[in-house]
């Protein structure tokens, strides 16, 4: 007999098993977006999706790079510099508090010199030796650009399609809507690099969370330091076999329960506990770089060997990709620079540039770019004028235009995509939103963003909300 007091409509119609009742039952689990999860738990929701990705490695680089350091070539600022910005060009947009009491605005040109790099003659900053080599197998994007012009809700809005925290993050819906191609690891995997500078914006777990949806699909943070995840040595030197028995005996245990009061979190939990178990074995062998070759640390630099590092990062990553997990993805901080732009970005390109480039030469050769997204962006770009002293000058933030680049995995390589206005402070052509990105995303990995939906609340979400269009002219 059910229990009324813990019974809830989905335990009620999974209980009644004939007739209506399993029409009724079938109806709303479809309706939630659910059927998919009621045999097995890492179930995907489009099993047959077949797009030219398989995978995404995500290098996000908060804090915001300087588009007009870095990829947004702009030759007029040698005669504008120091020249006050036309009111015209910022035409009334907002300003952060940092800037809005500014009394001038003097554009400054960027320290640094910019050559064409391969046959696509991709202009880059010389901050980027590395990323050039590879110019040809990238596409960078100049044109985007978003709504939110502080870190936290734009950070919140690349990662989840929205600027208020509780959604779920861009992996969290593959992981969703995909599933797993792996037994041993988890489908999601979250790196954070070890931080370098002092005014590092904060990074929070529900960047990479599942907000309403199941917590199975919530990243898996690895750690820099020690053991990548915590308890893979058993602290009580329990034997496997023990350790196999227990697990068994838990899950029975929460099966029980799970029947009783029909709460899909406890699916969710049978199935961590599994994967932990399997953890054990695999995050070790994962994480053991000895197996490769010097050539490996010749490519990604002897920043590989130290483990928090970018370049280690981004060996791990093809280490995961190689093991089938669906979604990388790398935190790098320290890019908000509001002073010393001189000083403080070229120390972060420095981190970055090589491992960035090696692993898209490291997934080239292996064969594994052509069905591997690699994604490098920040959650907004910076300003064209100078942030206070302009002989210390710092950049502000600018959500209005910035730059991102993107490889593999169904992306046109060697193109630039999108052009700014010659004051690199407003989209001149072909602009692309956060949720037009995102649709594209989901598209190289073979999902229409319109029909990954989850019900929550009486409403059908998903990552784009009512927004977004696929940029099909960066598609391969």
């Amino acid at each position: 007999m059910l229990d009324p007091l813990t019974v809830n409509r989905r335990t009620f119609f999974g209980r009644t098993s004939t007739g209506i009742g399993v029409a009724a039952l079938g109806s709303l689990l479809a309706s939630e977006g659910l059927a998919a999860q009621t045999g097995n738990p890492q179930s995907p929701v489009f099993p047959d999706a077949i797009g030219k990705a398989k995978r995404v490695i995500y290098l996000l680089q908060s804090g915001a790079p300087s588009q007009v350091d870095l990829l947004d070539y702009k030759p007029e600022l040698e005669k504008l510099h120091m020249q006050e910005l036309p009111a015209s060009v910022r035409n009334g947009q907002r300003l952060t508090g940092m800037t809005a009491g500014q009394k001038n605005f003097p554009m400054v040109k960027s320290p640094w010199k910019f050559e064409q790099h391969g046959d696509s003659g991709t202009w880059m900053s010389e901050l980027f030796p590395h990323l050039g080599k590879v110019a040809d197998d990238i596409c960078v994007v100049r044109s985007m650009h978003t709504e939110a012009i502080n870190h936290d809700p734009a950070v919140t809005f690349f990662q989840s399609g929205h600027q208020q925290p509780g959604r779920p993050s861009i992996g969290a819906w593959l992981s969703y809507g995909l599933g797993s191609e792996t037994e041993d690891l988890p489908s999601f995997v979250v790196l954070l690099s070890k931080n370098t500078f002092h005014q590092a914006q904060p990074l929070y777990d529900r960047l990479w969370g599942s907000g309403f949806l199941p917590s199975r699909f919530q990243g898996v943070k690895f750690r820099s330091q020690g053991d990548p995840v915590l308890y893979l040595n058993d602290p009580t030197g329990a034997s496997p076999k023990s350790r196999r028995n227990l697990l068994d005996h838990l899950a029975k245990l929460n099966r029980l329960r799970e029947e009783q009061v029909g709460d899909p979190e406890i699916s969710s939990r049978i199935a961590q506990y599994e994967m932990a178990y399997r953890m054990q074995t695999s995050v070790p062998e994962l994480a053991d770089i000895s197996d490769e070759p010097a050539s490996t640390f010749e490519l990604y630099g002897d920043d590989a060997k130290q483990p928090g590092t970018h370049a280690a990062n981004c060996l791990l990553a093809r280490r995961l990709a190689e093991r089938g997990v669906r979604f990388i993805q790398l935190f790098h901080r320290g890019w908000d620079h509001h002073s010393n732009v001189q000083t403080y970005l070229p120390r972060l390109t420095k981190e970055t540039d090589q491992g960035s480039a090696a692993l898209v030469q490291d997934l080239k050769q292996r064969g594994m770019l052509e069905d591997t997204l690699v994604i490098w962006a920040g959650e907004f770009g910076r300003t064209v004028f100078s942030q206070g002293n302009p002989k210390s000058f710092g950049r502000d933030h600018h959500p209005r235009c910035f730059s991102i680049w993107m490889a593999g995995g169904g992306i046109k390589p060697g193109i630039t995509y999108g052009q700014t206005d010659d004051f690199c402070y407003n989209v001149a052509e072909n602009p692309v939103h956060v949720h037009d990105f995102h649709a594209t995303l989901l598209h190289c990995m073979g999902i229409d963003h319109k029909q990954l939906t989850y019900r929550f609340q009486g409403r059908d979400y998903r990552l784009t909300d009512v927004h977004g269009n696929v940029v099909k002219g960066i598609l391969s």
